[in-house]
């Protein structure tokens, strides 16, 4: 692995990026601190993202020099729009973002940024050696988005070979996805949240068990109950402070904050932003999550315990299929979220 510096990438030009979640906005700022995205970006946030507000009242007073934030839409930016160098994108399974890659890139970058474990799943199916739609695991696709992710794949994959594909990640990669993809001709380049260890800690945390929430029970893949229970039986060791995911349901939160010792945060801006100030007293626990991954970086230096917890077979519900549960425990399978 290189560091950032040892990396050289250029520090000219311009790019537009399209920030569809709070941890792609936090991405694309760490992106043009480390130097890769020009001397100006500008970052059109997806007006109805949650938590997308927070996160950008947060991020606008500390900025680096040369990012600009344009207003909420829910237009993303032309990628053949004049003048530009780099077009910047989290979610490359979004049919907004893939009709407009199908445009054209002209002579243009494109630049992903970390996207949960979509990320890893963007990798390992570039580098197949079959053509692969790029569909997200849980869709079910007619034909007509079938062959515009298909489109999607030729088009990302011509742009790796042409050298003008990076992907910008705080994941790690398995070293044989990262040598496959590097031989399509892409750019991978990884970061530590450099930019956001610069910057004051702005919130304290006491109790000793944090739990990073988990949108799995409000995306029906696990059941809630005994999600909930799980939660609860971590009391045991003291209290708890819960920072809910930003898709989790009020019923799973009204059932968390019933019990004395569970304080149930309200969701504001990226946890890896806000559990910053933890320390080697406190442990943070969560279900399989890319997470724990961005957490390991950001706490490391603090020796703070992360744990990532299984899911268990009878949790899962009946139509989260094999594949699909395999996909969302990979990151505890890989190393993500290992204790």
């Amino acid at each position: 692995m290189l560091p950032l510096q040892q990396v050289a990438r250029p520090r000219f030009g311009r790019a537009a990026v399209w920030a569809e979640s709070p941890l792609q906005l936090l991405s694309a700022v760490e992106a043009h601190g480390a130097g890769l995205l020009g001397r100006e970006t500008t970052i059109h946030p997806r007006g109805d993202a949650i938590g997308m507000n927070a996160t950008l009242a947060s991020l606008m007073e500390q900025v680096p020099a040369g990012v600009h934030f344009a207003a909420p839409t829910s237009t993303i930016p032309p990628l053949r729009q004049p003048g530009l160098d780099r077009w910047v994108i989290g979610d490359a399974y979004s049919g907004k973002v893939q009709t407009e890659l199908l445009r054209g890139a002209g002579g243009k970058e494109v630049v992903i940024l970390d996207d949960g474990l979509a990320t890893l799943k963007l990798l390992a199916t570039l580098v197949r050696d079959r053509p692969t739609p790029l569909i997200r695991p849980r869709a079910t696709a007619r034909a007509s988005r079938k062959a515009l992710g298909l489109a999607s794949w030729w088009a990302l994959r011509r742009l790796a070979s042409q050298g003008r594909l990076l992907v910008f990640t705080a994941l790690p990669v398995p070293a044989a996805l990262e040598t496959k993809f590097r031989a399509l001709g892409g750019h991978l380049e990884r970061h530590k949240f450099e930019w956001l260890g610069t910057q004051p800690v702005t919130e304290t945390i006491y109790e000793p068990t944090v739990v990073v929430g988990s949108a799995m029970p409000a995306d029906g893949l696990i059941r809630a109950e005994p999600y909930v229970d799980w939660v609860r039986s971590l009391t045991e060791d003291g209290p708890v402070g819960y920072f809910p995911h930003r898709r989790e349901t009020p019923e799973v939160l009204a059932a968390l904050a019933e019990h004395p010792l569970i304080t149930v945060n309200e969701h504001t801006i990226p946890v890896e932003m806000r559990l910053r100030g933890l320390r080697s007293n406190q442990t943070v626990r969560a279900l399989p999550s890319t997470v724990l991954a961005s957490l390991r970086l950001i706490l490391a230096p603090h020796a703070v315990p992360l744990k990532g917890q299984p899911v268990p077979v009878d949790w899962w519900m009946p139509g989260t299929t094999q594949e699909l549960r395999r996909h969302l425990s990979s990151s505890l399978e890989d190393g993500l979220g290992a204790a």
